[in-house]
């Protein structure tokens, strides 16, 4: 992922209706959910979904497909971690950290001059 798609992908899903259907999709997994099923799980018009979705989908973050007369919408994985490796590429300079939690990337520590 290069810095344009990033800056898309980060700008698509900073807003709250939009990175909550995309949670939603990445929950759901790779068979993803009806729109009419987002809708009512996030409590959302349709028609504003419609817009949310479109702006997600041109990020590259979702994927829709046609199944019958309903659209089925899903995260796009490899967007997701694609975004993921972008964001933390070189994390902790280079050196291995930790797998997860608060302590992956220890602070760095300081030196002070003595006077």
């Amino acid at each position: 992922m290069d810095t344009r798609q990033a800056l898309a992908a980060l700008a698509a899903l900073a807003q709250e209706s939009r990175l909550a259907a995309f949670r939603l999709l990445v929950q759901a997994g790779p068979d993803g959910l009806a729109a009419s099923r987002i809708a009512e799980q996030l409590d959302i018009a349709p028609s504003s979904l419609s817009f949310h979705l479109k702006e997600l989908a041109h990020a590259g973050l979702i994927a829709a497909r046609q199944d019958g007369r309903f659209v089925i919408y899903s995260a796009s994985f490899g967007a997701m971690n694609g975004l993921l490796a972008f964001l933390t590429e070189n994390c902790c300079g280079g050196v291995p950290c930790a797998p997860a939690g608060p302590d992956c990337c220890p602070p760095a520590t300081t030196t002070t001059k003595e006077a």
